[in-house]
């Protein structure tokens, strides 16, 4: 039989896993997804994704493939995992993609939302999924300071002691930061992150959003390339990785694009 690659959306609450990557010590998104694929094609089955993500990060349309030689309909691979998936774990859509596409390497991007709820009292029923700062937020200042990240620069200020990659240089699309209501949000688009490097940079513009830091810090932090110079890393609650984006040959659907009408498989 042929092998086919399968490509998957999968949307998460990171709420009680330890991330996305698999561990022995403890339940991962991957470790999960893994188990309920193996239901449907009865062997073992391993998944490949655009971007790890940490303890309690979210995501909105993780994209990731296997292989398999086996034929089974799309809606198998969707609805029929779905049904042995931890009702915080869902898959959006399934689609066959040639061999050469893989989820990480044939990414062009990754993005990232944070939304942080910006009033005196704390989140409730959405606690897990908001961050929360009760001082007042300045978002026009803070989306005018984050502007000096644009571009391919050494991100060593905003990158975990723990970060794992070859090299801290990274080439940032875009950031913005805008208030929606009592919503800040910040998204941002790289061609790929550091450990922890939207939690640090986040937790930066909060402290210039609240007045603490000069509107310049970003460039002081950015040329400083010492990650002890930069603030605290604020918890992920907020944190969401929208998605990865790919070259058009492969057709994968594009979360921002689709959210509004349904994508069916």
């Amino acid at each position: 039989m042929a092998l086919k690659r399968i490509a998957l959306a999968v949307e998460y609450d990171g709420q009680g896993f330890c991330g996305w990557q698999r561990q022995p010590h403890c339940h991962s998104v991957q470790a999960e997804v893994e188990q309920a694929l193996g239901k449907i094609s009865q062997q073992a089955v391993t998944v490949f994704c655009s971007g790890r993500t940490d303890t309690g990060v979210h995501a909105a349309a993780q994209i990731v493939h296997f292989d398999t030689e086996l034929s089974r309909p799309l809606r198998a691979w969707t609805f029929g995992t779905n049904s042995h998936l931890d009702r915080r774990v869902v898959i959006h859509w399934a689609a066959e993609v040639p061999l050469k596409f893989h989820a990480r390497f044939s990414a062009l991007d990754r993005s990232y939302r944070f939304t942080i709820l910006n009033r005196p009292t704390r989140p409730g029923y959405q606690a897990g999924t908001l961050g929360w700062e009760r001082n007042a937020l300045d978002a026009q200042r803070m989306h005018n300071a984050a502007q000096v990240l644009v571009g391919e620069h050494d991100f060593s200020s905003f990158r975990s002691s723990q970060c794992q990659a070859n090299h801290p240089v990274r080439f940032l699309k875009r950031i913005a930061v805008r208030r929606e209501l009592d919503r800040i949000v910040v998204e941002v688009t790289a061609n790929g992150f550091l450990h922890n490097m939207v939690r640090i940079l986040t937790g930066c513009l909060l402290a210039i959003g609240k007045g603490e830091q000069p509107e310049n810090w970003m460039a002081t932090l950015l040329e400083a390339k010492d990650r002890t110079r930069a603030g605290v890393t604020i918890p992920p609650n907020g944190l969401c990785f929208l998605q990865a984006s790919y070259p058009d040959e492969f057709g994968v659907p594009d979360f921002e694009k689709n959210k509004a009408q349904p994508v069916y498989p």
